[in-house]
């Protein structure tokens, strides 16, 4: 394998950390054909009573979706709730993306779809042109009891006398930005969340309550100074290819060498948390995150409508999508401390991990990574580190890892991630300092070249495939361009009369040679 080789060591005597599931959420927003053509279709032959495709909802739900974010995105910094509720409903003109809004789909049919795939709803509330009153009467109509008041009451009207029971609220969207509709200063955006979360608050105190923010001092200090005793969460964004007024994707090695960024916004945020004294109190939500950028140019000609046809290009989505998608999903894990939800945006279209079109679904490259990462790993973090040699001038490693564990302790789940666009690499891995061997288990995507893609035509080029591994005095070689997750089962059985309190977090250790006492 040569002298160059990754060194991967993860070690089974520090504590190991739960994450959140949350970390595996999900996004739509009414852009192109996420809703409308996407999710909901009705007529199709291919969808229920209700509109809802169900090729969508079975391939969705395979995700183990936890969490669903919606309306917007910048959508909803013009989207008023009650147009979207009830029987009667009027169009709208949404100003966000310059198109009609049908409104007919809505609050109920949002909380209905996030049912049929097993997600919990998360509603991002309009503070663009909206209202701090508006944004609670909308928690009123959705999770009060009927008789409560005005909005619950309406709730039951429109024939749902039980709650909708929407647990996360996030107040705004990008609201520091000059394309977003009703941006503000940072003093005005400090003193907007604090009186709506003080409102939400005080019609459901229960709720998980986020609201938009940036790695950014100027921006998020002053937030936090004002509103940090209300909001559980902050959001933060991230698109690394940015692409709104050209439609041009960067090339693989470009990709990768901006795999680094997503845990540097993490990092950022994360100071900037500790600095306002709220550290291991408030936690990061990186609600809407995706390699390449959602392409719409400007202007309201049907060229320009047309124009964001081109998100749905499937070539666009290759072996760059998959690694950086893994490489994002890895920082985030590592820093189960602080980070507590992240929602690939979007799900369905655009830059989605599953296109959808009239006559079926293809499952895009970062579909299979999704579907690794939700599927394959166990649910607590264990301690690593990994020694690789570069792969760009920007120092970016050529092999990433994460170590998981189930919840007995007894399996650990390890995903390697090799970013070299041709070459195999070397890795040596170590567990409590002992060289694993053996043959092992493991589901790996990779594909014959870092373009490959699939699509209506091929749609099974990019998948992964179940292998076995042979670790020979702890190496292993790593196929180009590739995700690995192995599994890897600890000895057994318990040490001799203990029983009790056995895990990597009790009294007893599992290590490669055996059980031994910890401490």
């Amino acid at each position: 394998m040569g002298d160059r080789h990754a060194v991967v060591d993860i070690a089974t005597s520090q504590q190991s950390s739960a994450y959140s599931a949350d970390v595996f959420g999900h996004f739509i927003e009414h852009f192109h054909r996420q809703v409308y053509g996407g999710i909901f279709d009705p007529g199709s032959p291919l969808s229920d009573h209700r509109g809802f495709r169900q090729d969508v909802i079975e391939a969705v739900r395979d995700l183990a979706p936890s969490v669903v974010r919606w309306p917007g995105g910048c959508f909803v910094s013009d989207y008023h709730w009650l147009n979207g509720v009830g029987p009667q409903r009027r169009p709208h003109y949404d100003k966000a993306w310059r198109v009609t809004d049908p409104n007919s789909f809505g609050t109920r049919e949002f909380v209905e779809w996030c049912r049929a795939i097993g997600a919990a709803p998360y509603i991002c509330t309009n503070a663009g042109t909206g209202t701090a009153e508006e944004m609670s009467d909308w928690v009123e109509y959705c999770n009060l009891a009927a008789g409560a008041g005005r909005w619950s009451d309406l709730r039951q009207e429109h024939g749902d006398v039980d709650p909708l029971t929407v647990p996360y609220w996030s107040i705004g969207n990008e609201n520091y930005g000059s394309w977003e509709i009703g941006a503000k200063t940072p003093d005005e955006w400090a003193n907007l969340v604090r009186e709506s979360a003080k409102m939400i608050r005080r019609v459901d105190p229960s709720v998980r309550l986020l609201t938009a923010a940036r790695a950014d001092l100027d921006w998020t200090l002053p937030l936090l100074q004002a509103a940090g005793p209300y909001v559980d969460m902050v959001s933060i964004h991230g698109y690394w290819d940015r692409l709104a007024q050209v439609d041009a994707p960067i090339d693989y090695l470009t990709a990768m060498s901006r795999s680094l960024q997503p845990q540097d916004d993490i990092q950022r945020t994360a100071d900037i948390i500790g600095a306002a004294g709220y550290a291991g109190q408030i936690g990061i939500a990186f609600d809407e995150w995706n390699l390449r950028g959602w392409h719409h140019p400007d202007g309201t000609s049907a060229a320009a409508i047309a124009a964001r046809d081109r998100n749905d290009d499937n070539s666009t989505y290759t072996m760059a999508d998959a690694i950086f998608s893994a490489s994002f999903l890895n920082a985030c894990l590592r820093r189960s401390d602080v980070v507590k939800m992240a929602n690939i945006a979007p799900t369905i279209n655009t830059r989605g991990p599953l296109f959808v079109h009239p006559d079926g679904i293809v499952k895009r490259s970062t579909y299979h990574v999704l579907w690794m990462y939700a599927q394959l790993l166990g649910k607590r973090v264990l301690t690593s580190a990994a020694g690789s040699p570069e792969l760009t001038s920007a120092g970016v490693p050529v092999i990433d890892q994460l170590a998981t564990v189930d919840e007995s302790g007894r399996r650990i789940s390890l995903v390697l991630i090799n970013k070299s666009p041709d070459a195999a690499v070397g890795c040596e891995v170590r567990i409590a300092g002992h060289r694993l061997d053996g043959v092992h288990a493991a589901t790996v995507l990779d594909a014959p070249s870092t373009d490959s893609y699939n699509d209506i035509d091929h749609p099974d080029l990019v998948v992964p495939r179940t292998d076995k591994i042979n670790f020979v005095d702890g190496r292993v070689l790593l196929a180009p361009h590739s995700v690995t997750v192995c599994q890897i089962d600890l000895p057994l059985p318990y040490p001799a009369g203990e029983t009790d309190e056995v895990g990597l977090d009790g009294p007893w250790q599992l290590g490669l040679t055996g059980w031994s006492r910890n401490g």
